[in-house]
């Protein structure tokens, strides 16, 4: 499998202006929406949320800010980024990262993950917790003691499972693994799955249902045999390679049809928007599109 890039229109380079970390994108109507995290500088760790729109994936009006931080000195009080989406029991649920170390010259993250609730994709959202639904562990051994981060969610067997990133305490973030959480309601609370991580690698957390199982996208992180694939598990936790993916997307969300179904036939993704690069330009949104060598 391959990947080409595409202009998504109006979210793409504009000076002093940073989007990236796009959700994944869902259809309401005739209507796609998307989350991203939008700020002024590269890394996205002075953001907010923000939103936009489309009628057919490659033309988008920005809509306003759909989350702002939270609290002062709270958990999530100088930064909220990497959003990701879920649709469920008739509500949105807008899952998020944040942070409570302001950006400076020795920054070093403590993301935690969140989640916000909506009767409307528009908004408005309220917080549901004051507390992060999605922590890092305790124990300093953990894959993930150091932060969590980049929610993605399906729903299997009943139950919500998000995937998640971790880091551990003294890694670099070119050691980042991915892990599962658990949970019977979209607000959880949510028990890290017992085999974690899952997947020795991946830095962006990009998976689907597909088939009877669960595919991933892994990017440049990870040992050989993991980077730069996809992924696949049939129970969607004992993961192995399926395909070679040499140009995969940067941190991408995916238009996902069976994403939120419960589903033993669940088609391949197809298309997202991803972080796009331009030499001097903050990061952007753009198209991507897979297509089968």
């Amino acid at each position: 499998m391959h990947c080409r890039s595409r202009p998504a229109v109006n979210l793409g380079p504009q000076e002093g202006v940073m989007r990236r970390d796009p959700s994944d994108i869902i259809k309401v109507g005739d209507t796609y929406y998307v989350w991203y995290s939008k700020g002024s500088v590269f890394s996205g760790y002075d953001a907010t949320i923000w939103y936009a729109v489309s009628k057919d994936g490659r033309v988008w009006e920005e809509k306003s800010m759909a989350l702002g931080r939270g609290t002062p000195g709270g958990w999530d009080g100088a930064s909220v980024f990497t959003p990701n989406i879920l649709v469920a029991e008739g509500k949105y649920w807008l899952f998020y990262s944040g942070t409570s170390v302001k950006l400076k010259d020795d920054f070093n993250p403590n993301t935690k993950i969140g989640v916000a609730v909506s009767d409307s994709p528009d908004g408005p959202w309220k917080r549901v917790h004051k507390k992060p639904v999605l922590k890092n562990s305790d124990q300093a051994e953990a894959f993930d003691s150091h932060l969590v981060d980049d929610a993605c969610l399906i729903i299997r067997g009943g139950k919500y499972w998000l995937y998640y990133k971790g880091r551990q305490l003294g890694k670099s973030p070119r050691e980042t693994k991915m892990g599962i959480a658990f949970a019977e309601n979209p607000a959880g609370p949510y028990r890290k799955c017992g085999s974690n991580p899952v997947i020795p690698g991946g830095h962006e957390v990009l998976v689907w249902p597909q088939g009877p199982g669960v595919a991933a996208v892994i990017g440049n992180v990870g040992p050989k045999g993991v980077a730069h694939s996809i992924q696949y598990a049939r129970d969607g936790v004992n993961f192995s390679k399926k395909h070679e993916l040499k140009e995969g997307p940067w941190a991408g969300g995916a238009y996902r049809p069976d994403g939120f179904e419960e589903t033993t036939d669940g088609d391949r993704i197809r298309w997202g928007l991803q972080i796009g690069k331009k030499k001097g330009s903050l990061p952007f949104l753009e198209r991507f599109e897979f297509h089968l060598r």
